[in-house]
C-alpha cells in the first residue's frame, strides 16, 4: 500500500513549501464553460476580418480594426468607405456580436452565482499558507472542544489546522478565529495531504463519535509508516468512557482524554487544593512558564540504567527535581529516595525550567558516564 506521497525535499535539503496536493485541475474544470464564448469571439473576429477584406477590399489591419469596433458596438464609424453590401454585412456582424456578448455575460454570471470557482481560489490560497507550516497540530472535527483548544493554542502561539467536513467551515473559521482550516473528512487521504500532516507535530481528533476517532488514529499510524518518519506523530483522541479510551490506546493513540473525567478531576483538585491548583494552572498554561513539569522516558542505552538516583546527580548537574518514577510495569513511586534504582524503560517525572529539562534529556541520552560527575 503506497497511496500517500513521500515527504518531498529539494536537492539541497530545504523543505518545499508547495502544497502536498494541488487543485489547479479543479479550477480549470470550472473554467471550461468559458471555452465556447472565447471560441465564438475569435470566430466572429475572423469572419468580420475576412468579410471586410473580401467585400470592400480593406487592408488586414483596417479589416481587424473595423471588425473589432463593429461587433463590440463601440461605434467609431467607418474607417474607410463601405459599400451597400458591406453595410448589410456590418449590421449582421453587430447583431451576431451582441448575441455572443450577451451569451458570454450569462455564462460568466452563472459561474459567479454557483460560487465554486471562487471557493476553489480561496482554498488554493489557504493550502499555500498551510504548506508553509511546520511542527503544527492538525485538529480534526469542529465542536466546543475545538473552540476552547484553539483559544489556548492562539494564546500560546501554537500553529494549528482545523479539518472538518462542514460546507460552512469558512464562516465557522472566521467566527472562531481559526487561522488555517480544511474542508473535508479528516480521515481521508485528500484531507491528510491538504492539512500537511507530514510536517505536523501531532494530531488531535475530537469527534464525539468513537468510530471517527478510531478511523483517524488508524489512518494516521498508516500514514506514519508510509512516510517512514524517525519520530512518530503525537496523537491525542477524545473518548466518552474508559472502554473507548482503552480501544484508542490499543490502536495507537498516545493520549486519550475524557471530558467528563477531566471535569471531575479538576473539581476534586480545586475543592481540595484551590490555591495550589490555580498556581499550577497559571504556570503550565503559559507559553514559556518559569517552571515546567514533564515526564521523561529513560532510553535503554542510557548510562543511568541500574544506578541509584543519588549516584546520577541529576539535580546538581541539570538543576531539576525528580518528583516521581514509573517502572517498566507502570507502577508509580512518588518522591523517590536517593537509593531508588532506575530500571529499564523507567520514566522520570521532573520539575524544572525549560532549559534545565532540555539539559536533562541530553544528559540521559548519553551512553557513557558524563565528565561532569567528577566535579559533583
Amino acid at each position: 500500500m503506497n497511496f500517500f506521497n513521500k515527504k518531498s525535499k529539494s536537492p539541497r535539503g530545504w523543505r518545499k513549501t508547495a502544497p502536498k496536493i494541488k487543485i489547479e485541475n479543479q479550477i480549470y474544470e470550472q473554467l471550461k464553460p468559458l471555452r465556447l464564448p472565447l471560441i465564438l469571439l475569435v470566430a466572429i473576429m475572423m469572419v468580420g476580418t475576412v468579410g471586410y477584406i473580401v467585400i470592400d477590399d480593406f487592408t488586414l489591419m483596417d479589416a481587424i480594426y473595423q471588425s473589432g469596433s463593429t461587433f463590440t458596438t463601440v461605434g467609431f464609424g467607418e474607417i474607410s468607405k463601405i459599400s451597400t453590401a458591406g453595410r448589410f454585412f456590418t449590421i449582421g456582424l453587430i447583431v451576431l456580436g451582441f448575441a455572443v456578448f450577451s451569451f458570454s455575460i450569462g455564462v460568466l454570471i452563472d459561474m459567479i452565482n454557483k460560487g465554486v470557482l471562487t471557493k476553489l481560489i480561496k482554498e488554493r490560497r489557504m493550502l499555500q499558507k498551510i504548506a508553509r507550516l511546520k511542527n503544527h497540530f492538525v485538529i480534526c472535527h469542529h465542536n466546543n472542544f475545538t473552540i476552547e483548544l484553539a483559544k489556548q493554542f492562539r494564546q500560546n502561539h501554537i500553529p494549528f489546522v482545523v479539518v472538518d467536513n462542514s460546507p460552512d467551515i469558512e464562516r465557522i473559521a472566521k467566527q472562531n478565529q481559526y487561522p488555517y482550516y480544511v474542508e473535508g473528512e479528516p480521515h481521508t487521504e485528500l484531507s491528510t495531504l491538504k492539512s500537511s500532516l507530514s510536517s505536523a507535530r501531532g494530531l488531535i481528533t475530537l469527534s464525539e463519535n468513537i468510530a471517527d476517532n478510531i478511523a483517524q488514529v488508524v489512518m494516521t499510524r498508516l500514514y506514519e509508516k508510509e512516510l517512514g518518519l524517525k519520530k512518530a506523530f503525537f496523537i491525542m483522541a477524545h473518548a466518552s468512557n474508559d472502554n473507548e479510551a482503552e480501544k484508542l490506546k490499543k490502536l495507537g493513540a498516545d493520549s486519550v482524554v475524557s471530558p467528563s473525567k477531566l471535569v471531575a478531576q479538576r473539581l476534586s483538585a480545586v475543592s481540595l487544593h484551590p490555591d495550589m491548583q490555580n498556581m499550577m494552572e497559571n504556570l503550565l498554561s503559559k507559553k514559556d512558564p518559569p517552571v515546567n513539569i514533564e515526564e521523561v522516558e529513560i532510553p535503554e542505552f542510557s548510562w543511568i540504567i541500574f544506578k541509584k538516583l543519588r549516584e546520577t546527580h541529576l539535580r546538581e548537574i541539570t538543576n531539576v527535581s525528580v518528583v516521581g518514577i514509573s517502572d517498566l510495569n507502570g507502577k508509580f513511586l512518588p518522591m523517590p529516595r536517593g537509593d531508588t534504582i532506575i530500571g529499564i524503560n523507567a520514566k522520570l517525572l521532573i520539575v524544572g525550567t525549560n532549559e534545565s529539562i532540555i539539559n536533562l534529556k541530553r544528559l540521559i541520552r548519553r551512553k557513557t558516564k558524563p565528565e561532569e560527575l567528577k566535579y559533583v
